[in-house]
């Protein structure tokens, strides 16, 4: 017997009249009470009998194939599922929940482009603050050098190109509140209710809601998910109010001229490449060697030598110490002794859970030194009926992921099928200018992995397009592939579309794609991709490494 009620509300009574045991899960139905899981491992020794599942109902304990037992009372909750933010991964698993016939409600705080522990908006960070308006500004910046090589290809533009900084963040803006509106839609179109206001957790199936108006309303839910995302941290340092963050520089009134950036991450090289793109002059600031720590090492300097290329003074090893308003604008010091003068200094140094206002600690939800909530392979926290996906969780801070996470949530717990979230081959892209773009391991990653040797196979080149136009870039292709096996353990890209074509190859790696599959594939002439099919030379091997001994 299914031990999720809700899977059974759309199969006919005629179903539900044929065993003792389809009509004992119409009664757990009807009465809402709490089931257990994943089951398995959450019955204690004395509940383990076998052939025989125990479900905690509340006080009550029903004894499958058996009989109903301890039954004191029945449990009623106003929503069989309540969804404590609606970004890309609460409102997947709200929908996809209701869907399988649960009662649905989901708060979220009321929009704004810039986010603060009072305001957000449905759709997220994603949709409001991150990948969606960030791409638009990237094809924006990526337009000013396109134009200028145009030239090459027989285009006569003027002397001087123009570019409307304001026009473009109208832009943007309408598009975001066009996404919202739709993310609504999409919650009312599955029934789901949609209520503004903070919520927080007063109880193991309870959810205060503060409205706009400061008025507070309680819910009951059967299960809770929370779904809060992250906000961008903030470095301690002296002025370090007077710095933005990823969410003030999509909504920047000015277009700056002077832009200092703290940060090596994905965050960081991205709007490096946003603001140079557009005309500004920056300066990029990390603690590593090199950017992009996490990423192949090999990828990892093309990218460097591709920001330097577009004229993005890089300083590795170098942190900001403190930051000053002068009459000019903000002078930045750092630590290896440079200053610079900016109109704007970004701060790109991370992101924090949004944990602290949800009263955690007080119902008993564990979390970790960053605030990160802690879940199992089920999404689920140590409270049986409080569960967390995306960015809060910080396990993959992707919003596709958050969008895997919230699908296996509403399987596991409303659709009866228990299903974990598989984090390995999930592509990812950084959208600098060129982008990178990688699925599956790096090269140091299958190193330290696997048992026998490892192969890597390259191609560098210049793209077609560019022998036109003169601009002098290389794109890299890389593959990482196990020696004994021909598995094709990694893919990596930097150039121009690298992105797009990273996706088909996510599902090859997917697959167990071998290398010599690949080699058998025809390529698609002319065109960047089909350097993926035509790698025949290993360009290194690397040997396994040796067994370690006690010596």
């Amino acid at each position: 017997v299914s031990p999720y009620p809700f899977q059974h509300r759309q199969r006919g009574h005629q179903h539900r009249r044929r065993t003792f045991s389809v009509l004992l899960t119409v009664l757990l139905r009807r009465r809402q009470n709490h089931l257990t899981f994943p089951y398995r491992s959450t019955l204690s020794g004395d509940q383990q009998h076998s052939g025989v599942f125990v479900a905690e109902m509340g006080s009550s304990k029903i004894l499958i194939d058996g009989e109903v037992s301890n039954d004191e009372s029945s449990v009623h909750y106003d929503f069989d599922l309540f969804v404590i933010g609606a970004g890309s991964g609460g409102v997947r698993a709200s929908r996809f929940s209701a869907n399988y016939g649960a009662k649905v409600g989901i708060c979220e705080l009321p929009f704004h482009p810039i986010s603060s522990e009072v305001i957000g908006g449905v759709g997220g960070t994603c949709v409001i603050r991150g990948c969606v308006p960030k791409k638009i500004l990237v094809y924006g910046a990526t337009f000013g050098g396109e134009l200028e090589e145009a030239r090459n290809f027989g285009w006569e533009l003027n002397e001087k190109l123009d570019f409307n900084w304001k026009k473009l963040l109208h832009k943007k803006t309408a598009e975001i509140l066009r996404l919202n509106g739709i993310y609504k839609r999409l919650l009312s179109n599955a029934g789901v209710k949609l209520f503004e206001g903070e919520g927080k957790i007063i109880g193991p199936n309870e959810v205060q809601l503060t409205q706009l108006d400061g008025t507070k309303l309680t819910y009951s839910a059967k299960h809770i998910l929370i779904a809060t995302g992250s906000r961008a941290h903030r470095p301690d340092m002296i002025g370090q109010e007077l710095a933005i963050t990823s969410d003030e520089a999509l909504s920047l009134e000015e277009l700056p001229k002077r832009v200092v950036i703290a940060g090596g991450g994905y965050i960081a090289v991205e709007f490096a490449s946003i603001w140079r793109g557009m005309g500004a002059t920056v300066d990029l600031l990390y603690r590593k060697e090199l950017p992009l720590r996490g990423f192949d090492d090999e990828m990892r300097a093309v990218v460097a030598r591709n920001l330097e290329g577009r004229g993005i003074h890089l300083h590795p090893k170098t942190c900001l110490t403190q930051l000053v308003k002068t009459e000019s604008g903000i002078k930045a010091s750092a630590d290896s002794g440079v200053e610079f003068e900016a109109d704007v200094v970004l701060f790109a140094t991370g992101r924090t859970p949004n944990s602290k206002r949800l009263n955690l600690e007080a119902v008993g939800v564990e979390v970790d030194e960053m605030g990160a909530i802690k879940v199992d392979e089920f999404s689920r926290t140590n409270i049986p009926s409080i569960w967390a996906v995306g960015d809060v969780t910080n396990r993959m801070n992707l919003t596709p992921v958050a969008l895997l996470e919230g699908t296996c949530f509403a399987k596991t717990v409303l659709g009866g099928e228990p299903s974990k979230p598989d984090y390995s081959n999930i592509p990812c892209a950084v959208f600098c200018i060129p982008p990178l773009s990688v699925v599956g391991m790096s090269e140091e990653q299958a190193v330290e992995q696997a048992n026998g040797d490892v192969m890597v196979f390259t191609s560098t080149f210049t793209p077609m397009k560019y022998t036109i136009s003169g601009r002098q870039e290389k794109t890299l292709m890389k593959l990482v592939v196990d020696a004994e096996t021909d598995k094709v353990l990694g893919a990596s890209m930097c150039g121009p579309d690298a992105p797009e074509i990273m996706q088909g190859l996510a599902i090859a790696l997917k697959c167990g794609a071998t290398k010599a599959q690949f080699d058998s594939t025809v390529g698609i002439h002319p065109s960047a991709a089909e350097e993926f099919v035509t790698m025949r030379s290993v360009t290194r091997r690397i040997p396994a490494k040796k067994p370690k001994t006690n010596l």
